[in-house]
């Protein structure tokens, strides 16, 4: 009862920034600029469908290579068929929720001597049941921040990412509704896991470690957080039905939603010293309410952590991770 009002309260709280009718409103100052995309290589996360499917399918048709990262095979075959069999839209098949599948990708990157001018870590998934992984971490946790962290920061490690490149992280809205917290962000049993709460969690890490890669790397990349207010997608589709029944109507297209992403990625804006989280092409505060700014963690200990997951899936030393 009490999660059910205060989740009225959220959607109530958001509902003229994140529908379609904020966007809307926002479309009035938007400013023309640049689209082409030739020469340049994406790589998305995510790609088969939904947002991610919606970025691929752009970049690729303002004439970006794009190597476009996702677990299933057959809608990776549809996603080439609807860029018209391209050869700039290569499809690379990986589980996101497993770490050594992700290094895999990342070694495989360096090994072809690819060089990304834009990576969107975009995958993810709200899991209410308990999933536990083969390396034995918690499936939703590794799907939407461990494994943007092992990508991300290989990536950079062997200095895979172009001069001027920039990384951006699909963050959500949901993350106005927790605090960073280390804690119950990753569960070991189905007793500790609440998945709206840990996907709250994980989505408000990705904007804590934005801020570390951005104070680590000084801007090479740039790495910007964004979200995509409340869309229409089959992730939206299959874990909050009774949501998208009641909002089908203001619900934003995948396309809509991409929207943020390619222009991030078309004019690497300057990054803002106080942070920020970016929504219809506007930085955002990153927080709304003042419980999620009391935390028991700061970036750097995130950063800390997460390495801490990665090498609890290997006897190996993570050497993504510059101390």
């Amino acid at each position: 009862m009490l999660r059910a009002l205060a989740s009225l309260f959220f959607y109530a709280r958001f509902f003229h920034r994140f529908s379609r009718v904020g966007l809307r409103r926002r479309q009035r100052r938007w400013q023309a600029y640049s689209t082409r995309l030739d020469g340049q290589t994406w790589l998305v996360t995510g790609a088969s469908g939904g947002i991610g499917a919606a970025i691929a399918i752009e970049a690729h048709a303002r004439g970006a290579r794009v190597l476009a990262a996702a677990r299933n095979p057959d809608k990776l075959a549809e996603l080439v068929l609807a860029a018209g069999g391209s050869e700039r839209m290569q499809p690379l098949q990986v589980d996101f929720s497993s770490v050594s599948d992700t290094r895999r990708l990342v070694q495989a990157l360096t090994a072809s001597d690819e060089r990304i001018d834009v990576l969107v870590n975009n995958v993810g998934l709200l899991l209410d049941r308990f999933e536990r992984t083969l390396e034995g971490h918690e499936t939703s946790f590794v799907t939407n921040l461990l494994s943007h962290f092992v990508l991300t920061e290989g990536l950079h490690a062997d200095g895979r990412f172009t001069d001027g490149a920039a990384v951006i992280n699909m963050s959500s809205g949901g993350m106005y509704g927790a605090p960073l917290r280390l804690s119950g962000m990753a569960a070991s049993s189905a007793r500790q896991h609440d998945g709206m709460a840990a996907y709250a969690m994980h989505k408000r890490a990705q904007v804590e470690l934005t801020w570390a890669w951005n104070a680590r790397w000084l801007g090479q990349p740039r790495v910007y957080v964004m979200h995509p207010g409340w869309v229409d997608t089959p992730g939206v589709r299959t874990a909050l039905p009774w949501f998208r029944a009641s909002l089908r109507r203001f619900l934003r297209s995948a396309d809509e939603a991409a929207d943020t992403a390619l222009w991030l990625g078309s004019t690497r804006p300057p990054i803002a010293a106080d942070g920020g989280i970016w929504l219809d092409r506007e930085r955002d505060p990153a927080h709304a309410f003042a419980m999620t700014r009391k935390t028991t963690a700061d970036a750097a200990q995130l950063h800390a952590f997460l390495i801490g997951q990665v090498e609890s899936s290997s006897s190996a030393r993570f050497e993504g991770a510059v101390p």
